[in-house]
């Protein structure tokens, strides 16, 4: 049990808030001691450290990075839904997949990428996966290994669960209602508690840890890029600089998607906004 003698302090706070941000892009206000505090408690406790300091260094000494990984998994939020907010994959129905099916029946690309760039537990590539597999059935002569789907994220624990393609009844409510309904039952295998993703979706997404903060040279160029409510976390100058990394890495005609309560006013100038059904994507000023 935590004593008061390894409460967080103010000189604690400042090295982890600086420690947090370094490592992983998240600002952390002056307010948000206790959240500090209460997210990484267990992690000194586990650690046999005895106070919040000696955590701190034991983390920046850590040559394996598994304290690391554990303080980034307890800061990251890790919030997420199946097909969230609707209004993106509305256009993505009525838009984008159009415009990729056409692409490739054409002979114009010959493989479509996307990138689903903080993708936590795996919802939003594999919500892509399900939508394009159902294009895909109205579209015989197209196959599933023209679309390469990529999920992202800093947290090494909600990658796995993204790898497993497993989630319980109350991950499985969250999103997965009204229109999509359907999709839990042609789509999902149930054992018990337990809903499975089809092998033929999983199969259609490759996860892989990535921090924003690194450079996208090793990444390849990208026909969609949803970029969606991770931003927020961010301060100002990081924000412009990962705009801009994402616009150097969006062809011509690629899509970009931020969140709902997002926007790139005072960030980037990169992009033209474009609304549909009161819905917001954007295109690269190319």
């Amino acid at each position: 049990m935590l004593t008061s003698k390894i409460a967080i302090n103010q000189e604690e706070f400042i090295l982890m808030r600086e420690y947090i941000q370094k490592e992983c892009g998240i600002v952390i206000g002056d307010e948000k001691m206790y959240l500090v505090e209460s997210r990484l408690a267990r992690l000194v406790v586990e650690t046999d450290s005895k106070s919040f300091k000696e955590f701190y260094l034991k983390a920046k000494s850590d040559i394996s990075q598994k304290i690391k990984n554990k303080i980034v998994d307890a800061m990251t939020t890790n919030e997420t839904l199946w097909f969230r907010d609707i209004k993106p994959w509305k256009i993505l129905e009525d838009i984008v997949i159009p415009k990729f099916i056409s692409d490739l029946k054409s002979g114009r690309k010959n493989q479509i990428n996307i990138w689903s760039s903080a993708c936590s537990t795996g919802q939003e590539p594999y919500s892509f996966a399900i939508l394009l597999k159902e294009a895909l059935l109205r579209e015989r002569s197209l196959n599933p290994e023209q679309f390469k789907i990529l999920g992202t994220d800093i947290s090494p624990s909600a990658l796995y669960m993204g790898i497993s393609g497993r989630y319980n009844s109350i991950a499985m409510s969250r999103g997965m209602q009204d229109r999509f309904a359907i999709f839990k039952d042609k789509y999902f295998r149930q054992q018990d508690t337990v809903f499975e993703i089809d092998e033929n979706i999983k199969k259609m997404v490759v996860f892989k840890k990535f921090n924003l903060q690194m450079p996208f040279t090793n990444l390849p160029e990208f026909d969609l890029i949803f970029c969606r409510n991770v931003a927020i976390y961010f301060s100002t100058e990081f924000k412009k600089e990962l705009f801009k990394k994402i616009y150097m890495k969006l062809n011509k005609d690629g899509f970009f998607f931020i969140g709902s309560t997002e926007s790139l006013i005072g960030y980037s100038n990169d992009f033209e906004q474009i609304e549909y059904q009161r819905g917001v994507y954007y295109k690269p000023k190319k």
